[in-house]
């Protein structure tokens, strides 16, 4: 998990539940089940601990359901390579908001369209946007509209996306070199 994968917020317990959270979360107790079944445990103690960890397993599972259904499944669509623009667009349109992983997926994804691209560019989790201002299939439009973001380095990716205007990657680029001699004068 990147850095930017964490929703940063000042007061603690007011962090939202997102899939990528709750998704995180299923992982890692995956990962301790496995481990303890591979280990030497007293059976009577690998008993309850298993039947513990498949509660909390499954409980993530039905979090991330309630979330969006058939979340596992989207999730197996949108990692196929095969996977259609059409379909990829669907289930971005269709995603709540809180969907914070499918999305991350989506915006990776190489046949995401520019228009799906466009939608994703504005929600607020900085690893879909930092995705749009790198992707290969983000049009001028939306790389200019995330070159103004101050908030977030999104100007950097911007600058090196191929898909951006030459004017303003130039722009940019001159932006780059003139932080790069002020801290290198430091």
């Amino acid at each position: 998990m990147r850095r930017s994968d964490l929703v940063q917020t000042p007061v603690k317990g007011s962090t939202p539940r997102t899939t990528q959270i709750v998704f995180g979360e299923r992982q890692h107790l995956l990962r301790v089940l496995d481990s303890l079944e591979t280990t030497q445990v007293p059976q009577v103690l690998l008993d309850h601990e298993r039947r513990v960890l498949e509660e909390l397993i499954h409980a993530r599972t039905k979090e991330l359901n309630h979330i969006n259904s058939s979340w596992d499944e989207k999730i197996g669509l949108v990692l196929n390579a095969d996977s259609k623009a059409e379909m990829l667009d669907k289930l971005a349109r269709e995603a709540p908001e809180s969907d914070y992983y499918l999305l991350r997926l989506i915006s990776e994804h190489p046949k995401v369209t520019s228009k799906t691209l466009g939608k994703l560019a504005k929600h607020p989790y900085a690893a879909i946007r930092e995705n749009v201002a790198r992707h290969p299939n983000a049009d001028p439009v939306t790389l200019a509209w995330l070159s103004r973001d101050r908030s977030q380095p999104l100007w950097y990716l911007v600058a090196f996306n191929p898909n951006t205007p030459a004017a303003l990657r130039r722009k940019l680029q001159d932006r780059l070199r003139k932080l790069g001699q002020s801290s290198s004068s430091k």
